[in-house]
């Protein structure tokens, strides 16, 4: 699972303070008006980068997303790794992958809206973000022992797509989607 991590790459002086500047403008504008309302005009405006930079940087609002996710993903990640049982090692895997579905789910409902444009950026974009491979490798060593337990990871992983959740969320509930995934993982084991 350390294989899947990468540090990330070392910058220049000026580059980490517009990294961090813009960072900090799109959550802040992001938290005050939501996603979609934000543009990246408002992104450059408020960092005191020229738009330039910041397209340049980020690409999009969706590379701008997958970068402010990014420590909020880690934090998960160490979790998993280095964290306390049942979602870090020690639990038995029926346990890790539950404790794995509600810490996911809270993380996915707290970033709604930057998950799911992350992942829907450009088609398969959720497939090709680092955090995927990590969830989906973590879920495929959980359900060990299963016929294929490589599609029954994505498969599961299937449930939580932002998309999936945010369609779902309106009609069934938070509560009720987590008891469905708790279902779910318990007949995957």
């Amino acid at each position: 699972m350390e294989l899947l991590r990468n540090p990330p790459p070392k910058e220049r002086a000026d580059a980490a303070r517009n990294r961090v500047a813009v960072l900090d403008a799109a959550a802040r504008l992001f938290a005050e008006h939501g996603v979609a309302a934000v543009s990246m005009d408002q992104i450059a405006a408020t960092a005191g980068v020229g738009k330039g930079t910041l397209f340049r940087r980020f690409g999009d609002k969706a590379g701008l997303a997958v970068a402010l996710l990014d420590a909020r993903e880690r934090v998960l990640q160490e979790a998993i790794l280095h964290g306390p049982p049942p979602l870090g090692p020690g639990a038995p895997s029926a346990e890790r992958l539950t404790a794995f579905i509600d810490a996911y789910l809270d993380y996915l409902l707290e970033h709604l809206d930057l998950v799911r444009m992350s992942e829907t950026a450009a088609p398969g974009a959720r497939y090709r973000i680092g955090a995927y491979r990590f969830w989906h490798r973590h879920v495929a060593i959980l359900l060990d022992g299963l016929p294929d337990p490589d599609h029954a990871a994505h498969v599961l992983l299937a449930t939580l797509a932002a998309e999936h959740v945010a369609a779902l969320l309106p009609e069934l509930g938070e509560p009720r989607i987590r008891a469905g995934l708790r279902r779910i993982a318990r007949q995957l084991r």
